[in-house]
């Protein structure tokens, strides 16, 4: 299950108990409903928020629960020239990818475009190893980008002509 549930969970489980205080607490009577029909506001307000916030790219410094990714394939990278790196992630072990932003650096997105050209060529793939370090990109001398050759196939093995027998020959 992804984590988003558990925190939409969680944000409803305490404005319950928010709301909960307020209708038990001793005020008057349209105070307590108004306490209630802000908790029932509330509800599908963090929800529509939380369903904004799926599409929208998460920047590097926050993916806190990435922190132990040490190497992920690079899907897809766009660049907002001046503004951000925007980078299509798919981390070890997960099928579905994720939509990371990084801090504009012209030397991050130079070495992200000629590895990602290089790797179109030759059909291999794009890693980034380390992408969620604590350490910020100028500490750590940049993003570091690896192209990983496709796998090669297994050859495949010789055909052995069919034998037949010689009766002329005394081997069998």
């Amino acid at each position: 299950m992804d984590v988003i549930y558990y925190i939409f969970a969680a944000t409803v489980g305490t404005a319950a108990l928010l709301a909960s205080i307020a209708i038990w607490a001793p005020r008057k009577t349209p105070i307590r409903v108004l306490a209630l029909a802000a908790m029932t506001l509330f509800m599908p307000i963090v929800y529509v928020q939380f369903v904004g916030l799926l599409s929208k790219p998460k920047p590097v410094e926050w993916a806190w629960l990435e922190r132990d990714v040490d190497r992920a394939e690079v899907l897809s990278v766009s660049f907002d020239e001046g503004k951000a790196i925007y980078m299509w992630l798919r981390l070890n072990g997960m099928i579905e990818p994720r939509f990371y932003s990084l801090p504009w650096r012209q030397q991050d997105a130079e070495d992200l475009e000629d590895a990602m050209e290089q790797a179109s060529r030759t059909r291999s793939s794009v890693v980034v190893t380390d992408p969620f370090s604590k350490r910020s990109l100028e500490e750590r001398g940049g993003i570091s980008v690896e192209i990983i050759p496709p796998a090669t196939q297994p050859l495949k093995k010789p055909q052995i002509p069919p034998r037949v027998y010689n009766p002329r020959n005394p081997e069998i």
